[in-house]
């Protein structure tokens, strides 16, 4: 059967349009299925979970609202080489967000982040109080597992057998959303290793004293001096009271034994049955009672020398010194009389 060319012509022209008309359809399905889903809305977190391919996570973000199509989604990531770059992790999403912006966002990595700002002189359940805030954990997750049996494995010295204490070292950390309480405290630990412990390597070996009682020094340092320039003489005071044998009499200590802060201790708060109690018990107390900064930690290692062996506080926080117990009875009178 003969067909006419003008035939064969117009058949031509007519498939090459549907193909063009298709090929448009298409292009304009793809943009409209790779457009933002709404104008506005609320960012949500979403976790992706390691070992999440593709089509799992264009399913995901389809189910929680967050794009219009997971098959434009697949598509869209093989034509720009992006399906096996995807990362796991928290992510915070909008359906306001056009999906190769998502893409980019969990090819790069942008997880959620939460800043955590640890200020010197903080025991651990405090510690535990800002990770709680920060929503990292609860604080109640955070203490059972800050604990030296699972954090000893993922950082370099010897911990102490019963609490981490005083060795959450004091700074601002930023951490990614669902990292493990254990992984928190051994960053803030392996913060202080870092800041004190390798630095000073030498000077610790070298010391009269361990490193679990530098620490425990410099915890008492932060807590009772509050002027800056008398941290090495505080810590020169107590040092010359260890020396002698004397009893430290350091009211932070009964503070950390009591459970709660105290702006004036009593008579009676002194007689608290505690190992912590430095009125009753010569030396230092078991352990740290707060987390000290380097300033202290630098105090401890290296006290100032002095006479002194007495000191009570101003109301502005700084400190009168004396060398007998006489000279620091009349200190006491003067202060308070002030």
């Amino acid at each position: 059967m003969h067909i006419k060319r003008s035939t064969v012509l117009k058949l031509t022209a007519g498939l090459i349009l549907v193909v063009i008309a298709s090929a448009l359809a298409l292009v304009q399905w793809y943009r409209t299925a790779t457009s933002p889903l709404a104008e506005t809305g609320q960012p949500i977190t979403v976790e992706i979970k390691r070992g999440s391919g593709a089509k799992v996570i264009a399913s995901q973000l389809e189910a929680q609202g967050l794009i219009r199509s997971a098959v434009a989604f697949e598509i869209m990531l093989s034509l720009k080489r992006q399906s096996a770059s995807l990362q796991a992790g928290y992510y915070e999403l909008s359906p306001s967000m056009a999906a190769p912006e998502i893409a980019r966002k969990l090819a790069r990595g942008e997880v959620v982040m939460r800043r955590v700002t640890v200020p010197e002189g903080l025991t651990i359940e405090q510690v535990a109080e800002r990770i709680g805030e920060s929503g990292l954990s609860t604080k109640a997750e955070f203490l059972t597992a800050a604990v030296p049996s699972k954090v000893a494995k993922l950082v370099k010295f010897a911990l102490p057998s019963d609490s981490l204490e005083g060795y959450l070292f004091p700074e601002t950390y930023d951490f990614e959303l669902g990292t493990q309480p254990a992984e928190i405290a051994a960053r803030m630990v392996r913060e202080l290793d870092q800041r004190f412990v390798e630095p000073r390597a030498k000077q610790i070996a070298a010391s009269k004293l361990s490193l679990h009682e530098i620490i425990t020094l410099a915890s008492l340092v932060e807590r009772e001096a509050k002027v800056p320039e008398e941290r090495a003489l505080v810590a020169g005071v107590l040092a010359n009271r260890l020396a002698r044998d004397m009893p430290l009499q350091c009211d932070a200590t009964v503070q950390y034994a009591l459970g709660e802060h105290k702006s004036r201790l009593l008579y009676r708060d002194l007689e608290v049955d505690s190992p912590y109690n430095t009125y009753l018990h010569k030396g230092l107390p078991p352990g740290p009672i707060a987390s000290p900064g380097l300033a202290s930690l630098e105090a401890a290692l290296s006290p100032e020398k002095t006479d002194f062996l007495f000191y009570v506080a101003r109301a502005d926080g700084s400190h009168v010194f004396s060398r007998t117990y006489r000279e620091h009875l009349a200190a006491i009178k003067q202060v308070r009389s002030k």
